[in-house]
């Protein structure tokens, strides 16, 4: 293998998903020089493989929808979701910013198609993306903008200065190994390890059992580097994957349903419902672990069913009914026999469910609400009938180096570590014990932006 000459540059961003993108970006169009790193192949990571949400409000999208928000109802919902192990500070930080990441996206002509409710959320704020089109979008004006994208290199080091501060990168290909200097700084939005077998293995053993989900190089190289420094780490206890994917999922497209924050309820392979299927996804996916098999079955009637969302991801039941993964039966009996569980239980469940909806008697699990206590309970009545059977998805872990609201990485004692920034699902103290949707991608972006205009201004002074 040879060795070249070191490159020079304002910035050095790791990871092309849609953290290290809108860095790219923002930094180059602050007249830096740039320089995007890519491990892999392609552009886009997990974020490529996501759903396409991102949180925002006060929009016009809500206007349009009549829906009432505001920051002080969306800190709430972010912490009571996190169990209040968020770090308030980013939470504040991502606040006082969204709406200008919001209208940023807008100048590049992203388009927000669909407003939903969903995990975590009391009032609809994910604001549907075309994902891949934005981010080869902009792929396309970091390019346009002078910037150099460098895929099929890996990161294998961060080079510290004789001051401590972190000044370049190394980085190995298939025929060379050469150093990338960042005078500016290193921004590390090389994703998380949901495809890290042996990190998992160390911070959550219990999680290998979900379906493997995310980017194909989700395998914590970058938290690995931090970690080498001394980066602190935070949010590590919440690893949990995403409930709600047929068990045949995989990496062609996402395939996530969300039926029960629509009126269905979860049941094991014994038909007995476990868990308050209002709550965060991420809580439901740490629950159908513990089921026999790690399968839950999404059971739901017509009524649900009408209110499927063609093209949307999380609640079109008709794609997934079309592909033959939704089963559907005229009674709950047949729809037992059909998924192989057992009817009496099956039935017992429902009438006890649809007792607790009409007042008769407190629900099982305390379930309120449609989602996060939002919407009116429905009963399952009306059929015909409908069976999804998921497990849960490791998509991403949510959690890693701590950093600032400048996104400046944090070490053990509280101390910047000069030089290196981070962003999107290589950070925590972000998201505490669970998330909301659309924050995912939201503190992504959000932050990756925040990472850039610190170097811009390092730069410039």
């Amino acid at each position: 293998m040879g060795t070249t000459d070191s490159s020079t540059y304002d910035a050095v961003v790791i990871g092309a998903g849609i953290s290290g993108l809108v860095a790219a970006v923002t930094a180059a169009e602050a007249g830096l020089s740039v320089a995007l790193v890519e491990k892999t192949g392609a552009i886009g990571g997990s974020s490529a493989m996501s759903g396409g949400f991102f949180a925002f409000s006060g929009t016009e999208e809500q206007q349009r929808e009549g829906v009432r928000d505001s920051a002080e109802l969306f800190l709430q919902d972010m912490l009571e979701v996190g169990g209040y192990a968020n770090d308030e500070s980013l939470l504040q930080a991502y606040l006082a910013h969204q709406a200008d990441l919001y209208f940023w996206f807008k100048s590049k002509g992203v388009e927000f198609s669909t407003l939903e409710i969903s995990s975590g959320q009391s009032v609809a704020r994910s604001h549907l993306s075309a994902i891949r089109d934005v981010l080869r979008h902009l792929t396309k004006q970091f390019l346009e903008a002078g910037g150099t994208l460098l895929v099929n290199h890996c990161v294998t080091e961060l080079v510290r200065g004789d001051a401590g501060r972190v000044e370049g990168v190394v980085v190995t290909t298939p025929d060379e190994t050469r150093v990338l200097n960042g005078i500016g700084g290193i921004v590390l939005a090389s994703g998380g390890f949901s495809r890290g077998v042996d990190l998992l293995k160390i911070f959550a053993p219990e999680q290998l059992a979900g379906i493997p989900y995310g980017g194909l190089g989700n395998t914590g190289d970058g938290l690995k580097l931090a970690w080498k420094l001394g980066a602190g780490m935070a949010d590590m206890a919440y690893i949990s994957g995403t409930y709600g994917s047929h068990p045949e999922t995989g990496p062609e497209f996402h395939e996530l349903l969300t039926a029960y924050y629509m009126g269905a309820i979860i049941v094991n392979i014994n038909g007995e419902r476990f868990v308050d299927e209002s709550k965060s996804y991420k809580t439901l996916g740490s629950e159908c672990l513990k089921q026999p098999e790690g399968l839950g079955f999404e059971v739901f009637d017509s009524v649900v069913r009408a209110k499927s969302h063609p093209g949307v991801p999380l609640n079109d039941i008709g794609m997934l009914e079309d592909i033959g993964h939704v089963h559907k039966a005229d009674s709950l009996d047949e729809l037992a026999m059909v998924i192989g569980i057992n009817a009496a239980r099956l039935q017992g469940t429902v009438e006890r469910y649809n007792e607790a909806v009409a007042g008769k008697r407190a629900d099982d699990f305390g379930r309120t609400g449609l989602c996060n206590g939002a919407g009116e309970l429905l009963p399952i009545q009306t059929g015909p009938f409908y069976a999804y059977p998921a497990k849960t998805l490791m998509t991403t872990t949510y959690c890693g180096i701590t950093i600032d609201t400048d996104a400046r990485v944090i070490d053990v004692s509280g101390d910047v570590i000069e030089g290196l920034y981070a962003a999107g699902e290589v950070t925590g103290g972000f998201h505490g014990k669970a998330y909301m949707t659309g924050t995912s991608l939201g503190k992504g972006a959000l932050f990756g932006r925040l990472a850039a205009k610190h170097i811009a201004a390092t730069v410039a002074s």
